[in-house]
C-alpha cells in the first residue's frame, strides 16, 4: 500500500521541480544567489538529483551510482535542459527502484547508516519525499523571490 502511494509522491514532487526550473523567466536566476539565502535553486535541485539517486537509486535499486555531495553545492551555471534531463532521469531511477521492492522490504532495516541510528527503509522513503518538498518548496520561494531581478 504504501510503495504506490511513495511512487506517486516521488512523481509528482519530481515532476513540479521540472515545473520550477521551466518558470524561470532568467535561465542565469536559477543560479542566483543574494544575501540570506546560501543556496540556488540549480544547486538544491543537484542535491536533490543527488539524493535520491544514493539512497533509492544506489541503496535499493543497485544503479551504481556514486555521489558527489560537495559537487552539488559547488557547480555552477548547469544549463537548464541539462538539469531537466537529470531530474527525468532521476524519475525513472526512483520509479524502477521502489517497483523492485515488496511491502515486506519496507519493514526491513534499511541497508545503510543515514541518520544517528539505523531505520527501516519505510522511515527513511517518507524522510526522502518529506526532503525532497522541503527543498521544492525553497525552490519555489527562489523563483518568485530572485527572478525578477
Amino acid at each position: 500500500m504504501l510503495i504506490p502511494t511513495l511512487k506517486t509522491l516521488f512523481k509528482r514532487d519530481l515532476t513540479r521541480l521540472i515545473s520550477e526550473l521551466e518558470s524561470y523567466n532568467h535561465e542565469r536566476n536559477i543560479w542566483l544567489v543574494e544575501k540570506g539565502i546560501s543556496n540556488s535553486a540549480g544547486n538544491l535541485c543537484l542535491h536533490l538529483i543527488g539524493n535520491l539517486n544514493t539512497y533509492i537509486g544506489a541503496v535499493l535499486g543497485n544503479t551504481g551510482y556514486i555521489r558527489d555531495r560537495p559537487s552539488e553545492f559547488s557547480l555552477k551555471n548547469i544549463p537548464r535542459k541539462e538539469l531537466i534531463e537529470k531530474v527525468e532521469a532521476t524519475i525513472q531511477v526512483v520509479d524502477e527502484a521502489l517497483t523492485k521492492l515488496s511491502e515486506e522490504d519496507l519493514a526491513k532495516e534499511f541497508p545503510m547508516l543515514v541518520f544517528d541510528e539505523m531505520t527501516t527503509t519505510a522511515y527513511l522513503l517518507v524522510h526522502l519525499t518529506t526532503h525532497l518538498t522541503y527543498h521544492l518548496g525553497q525552490i519555489n520561494y527562489h523563483r518568485r523571490l530572485l527572478d525578477n531581478i
